[in-house]
């Protein structure tokens, strides 16, 4: 039995937070769990010199969340609120509509939102918290499993990240996924974006929030409206797309630089080096240039519910709610529309004239959008797509475990770093010589301890420099 405990809640009704936050003493050790009422949450552990040292702490962190609303509650009489899932009508296209021409498509499962494709791999990630990766030539080449559904998927450079309905968003870089940020507790995440390790966070509230490569809040602004479904981030600005309105603030503090309406609720936002894009449901997508000036408008026949474009805004490319694909020149010209066959395209990306698009069904898809095979479809010749059959693997799951090994059994490969404690937070450093022994390193957040060292693969600075990032396998070194 514990010393000293509390448990308290802070539920809003509408939708707002629903939370938990409990104290326990066992002699002089403080643990301080908090989280989403019906969550394990996260937990912190301390340890004092005496009990009444650790008492005091809790009731000074009890004093505070009572200054915020929470109150005295019973554990287990709330019950877990369902996380915010994107609302979607979608309607199938008629039967006798023309077929975009898929090249191959895998069934993720459920519902998917995520998607992302480079040189080498094609991801999606589902609701049902599954990402899979599936190489060019069609064949699954890695299966992760996340607590709970999958919001996203990000990169940022040479790192992929996953925001997760469990408040974290996971480094997928390497064989297994390590939580890389832990989200305020009181943040219900819609939609991520990330920059040099800065990420972008839009919220249930119509709110935006940016986080530091250490996971520490930077700062939230509000929008005019409400359910920011986009955020997208370069280095001067961060565009969030909430309710009838698209706002850029300031990177660096947060004031808003511009503001512009939009005829209808922004449901999905895409960007280019000086355009933003503002797919919406009055059927329309909004174009502005980063200096807030409305530039072109994207007509289809039903709300858009994602959009993306060819490099520079070359084509634009929408999914409506109602099954169609679409594909426009840069001045707004429509040059084709073909159904998808899986349902409607909640998220989609074009990478080297292939469209690829993650549907309603959760079927994930490669589409031939090259101008011959758009002219064949639109003349009602497509291929014969193949159905990527889901690999034999086990699926990995996020994981605090760490392969141990020694300085004398690495050969003298990797990049040696040091977990220190520095004014009661785990901060990491780098060890090895040739390196800015000020600089912090972006590190897992799930595997850090203070004390201990770790082998890295690779420490590579961050482009704006000032911290560094770890990239690779991370190995505990033991003596």
């Amino acid at each position: 039995m514990a010393d000293f405990a509390a448990y308290l809640e802070l539920s809003e009704e509408g939708g707002g937070s629903h939370k938990f936050y409990e104290v326990e003493i066992q002699g002089v050790t403080l643990t301080i769990r908090y989280g989403r009422i019906g969550d394990a949450g996260q937990s912190q552990v301390k340890a004092f010199p005496a009990f009444d040292k650790a008492k005091t702490e809790a009731e000074k962190k009890i004093r505070e969340k009572r200054s915020k609303g929470y109150a005295d509650a019973v554990k287990g009489e709330r019950k877990k609120r369902a996380v915010t899932r994107r609302s979607v009508e979608s309607r199938p296209a008629p039967v006798s509509s023309k077929r975009a021409p898929i090249l191959w498509h895998y069934s993720s499962g459920s519902s998917a939102f995520g998607v992302f494709v480079d040189a080498s791999l094609c991801w999606v990630g589902n609701q049902d918290g599954k990402v899979i990766a599936i190489d060019h030539a069609g064949t699954v080449q890695a299966s992760f499993k996340l607590p709970d559904g999958v919001k996203c998927l990000v990169a940022d450079t040479d790192w992929l990240y996953a925001g997760c309905d469990d408040g974290n968003v996971y480094d997928l870089t390497s064989k297994v996924p390590r939580v890389a940020y832990r989200i305020a507790e009181d943040v219900d995440i819609l939609w991520i974006d990330i920059r040099d390790g800065v990420l972008g966070v839009a919220d249930t509230g119509g709110k935006v929030h940016t986080f530091n490569h250490e996971d520490e809040s930077c700062w939230t602004k509000p929008s005019k409206g409400s359910y920011g479904w986009m955020v997208r981030c370069d280095e001067i600005g961060v565009y969030h797309g909430a309710g009838n309105y698209v706002t850029m603030f300031d990177w660096e503090d947060g004031k808003i630089i511009w503001e512009q309406r939009t005829g209808g609720s922004v449901l999905f936002g895409w960007q280019e080096e000086s355009s933003v894009y503002a797919a919406c449901s009055d059927n329309l997508i909004y174009k502005f240039s980063k200096r807030g000036v409305q530039q072109t408008t994207y007509r289809c026949d039903a709300g858009v519910f994602s959009c993306a474009t060819a490099p520079d805004g070359r084509y634009v490319f929408a999914g409506d709610n109602s099954s169609f694909l679409y594909c426009f020149d840069a001045a707004g010209k429509r040059l084709w529309k073909l159904a998808t066959k899986f349902g409607s395209a909640l998220s989609m990306q074009y990478f080297q004239e292939r469209l690829y698009i993650v549907c309603t069904s959760g079927e994930f898809c490669c589409i031939d959008a090259s101008e011959a095979a758009i002219l064949a479809a639109e003349a009602g010749t497509v291929p014969e797509a193949r159905k990527i059959e889901a690999a034999r693997m086990a699926e990995v799951a996020p994981s605090a475990a760490v392969v141990t090994t020694t300085l004398a059994a690495s050969g003298g490969s990797g990049v040696v770093v040091e977990c220190v404690n520095e004014g009661g937070k785990v901060r990491v450093r780098v060890v090895s010589e040739g390196y800015n022994k000020d600089w912090h390193v972006q590190f897992p957040k799930d595997i850090r301890e203070a004390g201990a060292r770790y082998l890295v693969s690779e420490i590579r600075p961050s482009s704006s420099g000032g911290f560094y990032r770890a990239y690779g396998e991370i190995r505990k070194l033991v003596a």
